[in-house]
């Protein structure tokens, strides 16, 4: 029997790493940052439709919904808000007691990148197989090259043509470690992509994470609803311990599937991760807006309704959002974060 599959895309993220341009209401996804289109555009345009899914569930917090409403483009979607952010497991927990449990649920970060949507594609049709079969699905990113910014998936027993089962989930690792994985073959990056039966994620959320569950499923019942929008109760949502799905379920059970896959992917989650996307002159410089360089090589530059000159420089990131200015080394881009809770 083929069961439908309920996209659900996740838009509560604030996207800090890339402060000053996300924050608050005008959050990464909602940012042009990779093509003409926002990254929330992008996630719904690549959504499957057709007679094997239904509409898509968007995740999301109260203050998104009107940015979401204008960027569906007109494509039909039911809204699910959380009251206040408890990160990707009470997220899911909400969209997993709205569904009927056989419904196959497709969980999709809003602010990524993929560049090869027939490979995506592909990769959904293998792991809808497994999850059919009350795998828990998650989906890892082929790597090439030892990075130390992502978790990693280690395959172990092959489960046909469409996957394995996950034999550990590594932590961001160092270098050297990162270095070993890749030689030796077997892992995939950790991308936050997952397919797996309602009722299946329940029983383990039940088993694993019960006080996320609970918590998600009282403050649905108690929620209101605002024409396509279902605003979940705060007073129950609140009382849901703050995790993520890997944290509270993936690493705990024992019939986790991961498929591999090869899609041009990001997750876009520093602006040295924008310039390795962005278009480059010559010199390796992304520019935007009213940019001049001379004598500089490698800069990323989002000039933001300024003017901005630099001479001399390499590799550094100009970032232009109203009165506030960020420049920071490449290099330290994951620093942002740091700077955004100090200014904000």
């Amino acid at each position: 029997m083929t069961l439908m599959i309920q996209p659900v895309i996740l838009c509560g993220g604030a996207g800090t790493r890339l402060w000053p341009e996300s924050r608050g209401d005008h959050a990464k996804q909602f940012l042009t940052l990779a093509g003409p289109d926002s990254l929330f555009r992008q996630t719904v345009r690549r959504t499957p439709a057709g007679a094997d899914f239904l509409p898509p569930v968007v995740l999301c917090g109260d203050a998104h919904i009107a940015a979401i409403r204008e960027q569906m483009d007109a494509r039909e979607a039911a809204l699910l808000v959380e009251p206040m952010p408890r990160g990707t497991a009470a997220a899911i927990a909400l969209a997993v007691a709205a569904a009927d449990a056989d419904t196959l649920l497709l969980v999709m970060p809003s602010d990524h990148v993929i560049a090869d949507i027939p490979a995506f594609h592909a990769a959904i049709a293998k792991g809808a197989r497994l999850a059919q079969h009350d795998w828990l699905v998650t989906f890892g990113v082929a790597p090439d090259r030892p990075e130390t910014g992502f978790g990693y998936i280690a395959s172990g027993d092959a489960l046909g043509d469409d996957g394995f089962a996950v034999a550990r989930f590594v932590e961001k690792p160092p270098l050297a470690k990162a270095e070993a994985m890749l030689a030796a073959g077997g892992y995939s990056w950790n991308a936050g992509i997952f397919l797996f039966r309602a009722g299946r994620m329940r029983d383990a959320m039940l088993t694993h994470c019960r006080a996320i569950f609970e918590a998600a499923d009282r403050a649905l019942a108690a929620g209101q609803r605002d024409g396509d929008a279902l605003h979940a109760d705060a007073i129950p949502f609140e009382q849901a311990p703050t995790d993520s799905i890997d944290y509270a379920v993936m690493e705990k059970d024992d019939r986790v599937a991961v498929v591999p896959v090869a899609m041009g992917w990001s997750d876009l989650g520093s602006w040295h991760a924008v310039h390795a996307l962005a278009d480059k002159d010559a010199g390796g410089n992304a520019l935007g807006g009213d940019a001049f360089v001379h004598d500089s090589r490698g800069n990323l530059v989002r000039a933001g309704g300024k003017r901005v000159s630099l001479v001399g420089m390499n590799d550094v990131a100009v970032i232009v959002d109203g009165d506030d200015i960020l420049v920071i080394p490449l290099a330290r881009a994951q620093d942002v974060r740091a700077a955004a809770k100090a200014r904000e």
